[in-house]
């Protein structure tokens, strides 16, 4: 069996604040609201089952709404659940995507003691940060995801940095690199922000435009070309590397089929992927159906090979091997049967591209010059 990885939603949607931008707030009735948490014996089963699948590397991502809702001695259960179903030499990650307002020195001596890898939600300088990532009482939330950074360098926890594109930050790709740069962070992902008004129907006032997303790819590409591409890691920067120097991207954006992991909710419901967690593309329960039938059913083969599905505009571009028309979410809001539409971010990428493959393909090439010299000392 091909390895899969599982994307867990412990607390479900429900979050300690209220992001303008949240894409749960156009699903609620898809995916419930309130107080939203894994049982224990939700908890063991999937443990259980997964890890008894007993693949080289066991990889947990816990994601929501905001995951550590769920209390810390949640994830120290976790932890003791996975040391009593694993075998000998069985390795085992927790990765952990949090907006960090709950992280104390607790949680953060928790997490370097059991080598959870944290991503953290910031959306660069306070003036950005604050002006969609609010908490319930409408004040800003940068205080105190920098004081949980500061934290996580105090007791040594790994971390990572995610960033939403939206109107007001992706105008500024100077101010949000050179802020991403001073928090010491190796590894940096932008996710574009596109959402639809349920009100009216049209793209949320909150969204990047193709036209920035396009200029501050090209501007981040630049600056991190400047700064050092080994010094610091960008999510689909290392994606497009990875295709050429060894044919295969390394995040599903760009990839030719969706990535191999499953969504678990807090109720054991497992979807195809956490921008689609809605009845559609549900694949059943871990109670009803073992976890390996799940990840490889034909409803999760069908949506995988979705992304095949291609308009004529994608299938004549220069750009079609690198893109395969980006991620199936940004189709959506036009298309939501066949997913055959074109990227809302298309003008985007084909402005990036036509800017960075030269350099990308340049990179690639010292690579691999290294990589064989290396062989040879």
């Amino acid at each position: 069996m091909q390895p899969f990885t599982l994307l867990i939603k412990p607390s479900g949607s429900d979050c300690n604040i209220d992001c303008t931008y949240c894409f749960y707030k156009s699903r609620a009735p898809e995916v419930g609201q309130g107080k939203q948490r894994m049982s224990d014996e939700v908890l063991e089963k999937l443990v259980k089952d997964y890890m008894q699948l007993r693949f080289p590397l066991a990889g947990f991502a816990w994601q929501g709404g905001e995951p550590t809702l769920m209390g810390l001695d949640f994830y120290k259960q976790v932890v003791e659940l996975q040391k009593k179903y694993g075998a000998s030499g069985q390795e085992v990650g927790n990765s952990l995507q949090t907006n960090a307002i709950l992280l104390n020195e607790k949680w953060c001596r928790f997490l370097h003691e059991n080598k959870f890898l944290v991503g953290i939600s910031i959306d660069g300088p306070k003036e950005f940060h604050d002006y969609y990532r609010l908490d319930h009482s409408g004040a800003g939330t940068f205080d105190k995801v920098m004081r949980a950074i500061n934290y996580c360098k105090e007791y040594k926890v790994e971390f990572n940095t995610l960033t939403l594109l939206n109107k007001r930050n992706a105008a500024h790709p100077d101010e949000v690199f050179d802020f991403l740069v001073g928090l010491g962070v190796k590894f940096v992902q932008f996710i574009p922000c596109v959402e639809v008004d349920p009100a009216t129907g049209k793209i949320a006032d909150f969204s990047i435009t193709p036209e920035q997303y396009g200029e501050f790819l090209c501007r981040l590409f630049d600056r991190w070309c400047e700064f050092g591409p080994r010094n610091l890691s960008i999510r689909d920067f290392d994606s497009i590397l990875a295709y050429y120097v060894t044919g295969r991207h390394s995040i599903c954006t760009f990839d030719k089929q969706c990535s191999q992991y499953i969504v678990i909710e807090h109720t054991g419901d497992a979807f195809c992927c956490d921008f689609f967690v809605e009845p559609r593309w549900r694949l059943g329960n871990i109670f009803e159906t073992p976890i390996e039938q799940l990840a490889t059913s034909q409803k999760k083969r069908a949506f995988a090979k979705a992304k095949r599905n291609l308009c004529n505009k994608c299938l004549v571009c220069r750009h079609l091997a690198i893109c395969r028309g980006g991620c199936l979410k940004d189709r959506v809001p036009f298309d939501k049967d066949s997913f055959g539409k074109e990227s809302y971010f298309c003008e985007a990428y084909l402005r990036f591209f036509d800017h960075a493959l030269p350099r990308f393909m340049q990179l690639a090439a010292e690579i691999r010059a290294d990589q064989a010299a290396g062989t040879h000392t």
